[in-house]
């Protein structure tokens, strides 16, 4: 077998760079171009040193960890411990990703490609660039999506805090998120509204209740009141409000004795709140199972 030595090395040059560049885009880092290809050129210089027998105990575990630091520090500085922990690892995440793009479009192809001590090997140039050439998008593809939904997610969190609603003897528990927009009031006694979810609530609310709810045919249950027995019928309330067609519709709602918000290691204790009844999932993947009114925790 012949191996190009110069091929190996600007192959490798290539794909560490896109690796650095991916890293500041994910970042949001700013970099200088001739750092970003000085790191990416020790990188590949790196791939060259497999072929010098004398030189093959620099492929260990510590030394392979030694030199992403090394191409770390070359392209992007250091910026403080904790800046560059995160730089370390969205680099090792992309790498990941990267890698894992790689290894399923050689199997796909069938490549003749293949990767040894992490270096890029390839006994057809053309296929390994076209392969690279749905790869590596396909990584990039991957890890914008991955990172903008742990964005979401952490941003997401902060707004969480856990939810006990106090009716009588019966409690409800859940998550709820604190919405800023959320300024949904009922408009005679000015109480703020806290919606969750009637699945919640279990047994408590009749099935045809539930029905109606789904439909958002609650203005209906006027009439059914009082021909269905319900313990908490005293407690109901019908808020208006305008919904997505601008038109006014009813949300059934309950007027608990208590609710109880824990965020972090504050508790707050309201008990001027209604709880609407929402007959759907507020969350697609069920994070929050409550949206709570702003004014309840004092935002």
């Amino acid at each position: 077998m012949v191996v190009y030595i110069d091929v190996i090395f600007l192959m490798n040059v290539l794909i560490d760079g896109a690796l650095l560049w991916t890293t500041a885009w994910s970042r949001k880092l700013r970099y200088r171009p001739w750092r970003l290809g000085l790191s990416a050129a020790i990188g590949g210089s790196y791939a060259v040193m497999l072929f010098f027998p004398p030189l093959s105990f620099l492929f260990t575990v510590s030394l392979k960890f030694a030199l992403s630091l090394l191409m770390l520090l070359t392209a992007f500085g250091f910026g403080g411990l904790q800046h560059f922990l995160r730089n370390l690892g969205a680099f090792y995440v992309i790498n990941f990703m990267a890698a894992g793009a790689v290894f399923g479009c050689a199997y796909f192809w069938q490549s003749s490609s293949e990767i040894v001590n992490g270096i890029l090997f390839s006994h057809d140039l053309g296929v390994t660039l076209t392969m690279l050439a749905f790869s590596f998008p396909l990584a990039l593809w991957l890890c914008r999506h991955v990172l903008q939904a742990l964005r979401r997610k952490q941003e997401l969190t902060s707004f969480l805090a856990k939810v006990e609603v106090h009716i009588d003897e019966f409690a409800s528990s859940c998550i709820g998120l604190i919405d800023t927009g959320n300024q949904l009031y009922d408009p005679l006694s000015k109480t703020p509204v806290m919606v969750m979810e009637a699945a919640q609530w279990g047994e408590r609310i009749p099935e045809a209740w539930l029905v109606k709810i789904r439909r958002a045919e609650v203005d209906q249950l006027v009439t059914s009141i009082g021909t269905e027995p319900f313990v908490w019928q005293d407690r109901l309330r019908l808020v208006p409000y305008r919904g997505v067609n601008r038109n006014t519709q009813f949300m059934l709602a309950l007027k608990p004795d208590r609710v109880v918000i824990t965020t972090g290691s504050e508790q707050i204790e309201a008990n001027k709140v209604l709880i609407g009844l929402d007959g759907g999932r507020l969350s697609s993947d069920n994070a929050y199972q409550a949206i709570i009114h702003p004014s309840l925790v004092n935002l």
